[in-house]
């Protein structure tokens, strides 16, 4: 009987995929290799919800077949050593897409409404601050959007349903595909940083993307921008943010993913009024949770019966003298 190992329990759709196929799998509620290495140095697949795998652990499963990520971010696997090894790596794109799409959607709109100060300040007894007017309209306003992917172009439907522009930079992105939508194409991020109202960033984290918004980009930006990261941690310089957000030269940003999860109570961006935080999940709803589980199982169910299954990120491991 092949054998799972999961970082942390995934939701019941994903583990019903795993039951049914026969398979013995097994929790490690750990995602660093100290924690998770005792229970998969036999096993054949690895499901990580939490944690990180690099070479040298992959070299100690001599079983491995297969890892999975319940979602699309693979930030936290050496790929590179997983196609060297031939141990294809399973994502599940599109499957948290919509959920979210409409996180960084509501987050913009409880920034602009400026309605979690407000919530906090009547719990106080502070009536008086409802004329601040430091909330705004997000009609008539633009929208850039740094990447333009499946969550990016959900988005953009969103907000252009209420009234707003939209600018896009993505270097990846056919400039017909942008402007056939009616939206204004970006060769370089500037024109974003300088004249966007909201900035929402769908990237995944590489080398050129770390740190892709910090001092001097904050600096650019209006005073009243909102800042929105429901992508990864470290594509915002965190100790830049923090300065910025002090001096108000933006007005607000909002935070899903972080430098370092999970956030502890004691960081610094934490004592801040103009920051809205979310705990890593804009994809946690019931809805993508049993999407992203289910696809993760069903490619590991796959790749364990033999078969080359589609919707890897390295699809090079796949010519790996193990899968001839």
């Amino acid at each position: 009987m092949a054998k799972v190992i999961i970082t942390q329990p995934l939701h019941k759709d994903g583990m019903a995929v795993l039951n049914a196929a026969g398979l013995e799998s097994a929790v490690s509620n750990g995602g660093t290799p100290a924690e998770y290495l005792p229970y998969v140095k036999d096993a054949d697949a690895l499901i990580i919800r939490i944690g990180h795998i690099d070479r040298v652990t992959m070299e100690a499963c001599p079983n491995l077949k297969v890892i999975a990520r319940p979602g699309v971010g693979v930030d936290n696997v050496d790929v590179k050593a997983a196609t060297e090894l031939g141990i294809p790596v399973v994502i599940a794109p599109g499957a948290n897409t919509r959920s979210v799409a409409e996180c960084a959607f509501t987050m913009m709109l409880t920034a602009a409404k400026d309605m979690v100060r407000a919530d906090r300040e009547l719990r106080k007894g502070n009536w008086a601050m409802r004329s601040e007017y430091k909330a705004y309209e997000l009609y008539g306003k633009t929208l850039g959007l740094i990447g333009y992917g499946h969550i990016g172009g959900i988005l953009a439907s969103l907000c252009e349903a209420i009234g707003m522009k939209v600018m896009v930079y993505d270097p990846f992105v056919k400039k017909e595909v942008v402007e056939e939508k009616g939206y204004a194409y970006c060769e370089t991020i500037d024109p974003i940083i300088e004249n966007a109202d909201v900035i929402s960033l769908h990237v995944p984290l590489t080398n050129e993307t770390r740190n892709l918004i910090a001092k001097d980009e904050l600096k650019r930006m209006k005073n009243t921008a909102i800042l929105v990261n429901c992508a990864r941690g470290g594509i915002i310089n965190e100790k830049d943010l923090k300065e910025a957000l002090e001096q108000h030269e933006i007005m607000a940003c909002c935070l899903d993913v972080f430098d370092h999860e999970p956030l502890t109570p004691d960081d610094p961006l934490l004592t801040l009024d103009n920051v809205i935080v979310y705990p890593h999940m804009a994809g946690q709803t019931k809805e993508a949770a049993s999407n992203v589980a289910t696809a993760a199982a069903e490619g590991v169910v796959a790749i364990l019966k033999g078969e080359k299954w589609p919707k890897v990120c390295n699809p090079d491991a796949y010519k790996h003298p193990r899968w001839n």
